[in-house]
C-alpha cells in the first residue's frame, strides 16, 4: 500500500447514534432554540465538521425548519400502511413498530439534507437504515406521497429512481440499473413509477428509461425492462408440479 488515508472510519458510530436520535427526537424539536434541538445539534456539528463541511450551524438550522414538511409527508406514509396493510391496528403501531416507516423516514430526512448540498452523511444515514432494516432506498430518490413498503426486507431504490403518490412495494423489490458504468453516473438509471402502483414481493424493474403506468400492478417475481403501459397487471406464470407422496410402511 502506497499511502494510508487517515479517513474518519469511527464516524459510522456517530452517525449510527445521531440517526436514531434524530428519529427519536424528530417531534421533539420544536425549534431551533430548544434543548433536544440544541443536543442534536451538538452531534450533527461534530459529524459535518469531520467531513470537512462549514458553515454546519447554518445548515443545522435551515434542516430543522424543513420538519414541518417532513411530519406532513411521514403522516401521509403513516396513514397509507394503516390504510393498506389488514395487519395494522392503529397509526401509533405503524410509527412504533413497521420497518419500512422507519426506512421511509430516514430517507426523508436525509433526502432534504442532500437536497441541501450536504454530502456522505446522508448516504451514512441510508445505509444505517439499510442494516436496521433491509431496505436499502438511495437519499437522492424522488418519492412522493403516501409511500407504503410492506415487510420492507431487501428492497432496493437506486438514485435517480422516480416513484410518485401512493405507490406500494413490498419486499424483495429492485428497481435498479441495467449498467453500472461510471460513465452514467450523470444519467438517469433507475425507473419511474407513477401514481397509485403496487409492486408485489420480488419483482425487478431495471432501466433510466422505464416507466410503470400509474394504476398498474406489477406481481411477485417479475423482470421488467420494458415500459408497462397505465391500468396494466404484469405477472409472472411459473411452473409447479405436484404428487402425492408415497405412502410410508408401518
Amino acid at each position: 500500500m502506497d499511502s494510508i488515508h487517515n479517513w474518519p472510519l469511527r464516524l459510522k458510530c456517530k452517525v449510527e447514534a445521531f440517526t436514531k436520535e434524530l428519529f427519536y427526537s424528530l417531534y421533539e424539536i420544536t425549534n431551533v432554540a430548544s434543548e433536544q434541538s440544541q443536543k442534536i445539534k451538538k452531534q450533527f456539528v461534530d459529524i459535518l465538521e469531520q467531513l470537512d463541511h462549514t458553515d454546519v450551524e447554518n445548515i443545522w438550522e435551515l434542516f430543522i425548519k424543513q420538519f414541518p414538511e417532513i411530519h406532513k409527508k411521514l403522516a401521509l406514509d403513516a396513514q397509507a400502511a394503516f390504510d393498506k396493510d389488514p395487519a395494522a391496528t392503529s397509526v401509533k403501531e405503524v410509527y412504533l413498530a413497521y420497518p419500512g416507516f422507519y426506512a421511509i423516514a430516514i430517507y426523508r430526512m436525509s433526502h432534504v439534507l442532500l437536497n441541501m448540498g450536504v454530502q456522505i452523511l446522508p448516504r451514512m444515514m441510508s445505509e444505517y437504515a439499510h442494516g436496521v432494516t433491509g431496505t436499502d432506498i438511495h437519499p437522492g430518490a424522488q418519492i412522493g406521497e403516501s409511500f407504503f413498503i410492506d415487510h420492507a426486507t431487501g428492497i432496493v431504490i437506486g438514485q435517480t429512481s422516480v416513484i410518485k403518490n401512493n405507490v406500494s412495494i413490498y419486499q424483495g423489490v429492485t428497481l435498479g440499473g441495467v449498467q453500472v458504468s461510471k460513465e452514467l453516473a450523470n444519467t438517469k438509471r433507475h425507473p419511474t413509477i407513477e401514481d397509485h402502483v403496487t409492486i408485489y414481493a420480488n419483482a425487478t424493474i431495471l432501466g433510466g428509461d422505464i416507466v410503470i403506468g400509474e394504476n398498474s400492478i406489477i406481481g411477485a417475481n417479475v423482470w421488467i425492462t420494458e415500459s408497462i403501459p397505465a391500468n396494466t397487471i404484469v405477472s409472472h406464470q411459473s411452473s409447479i408440479k405436484t404428487k402425492i407422496r408415497n405412502s410410508y410402511a408401518s
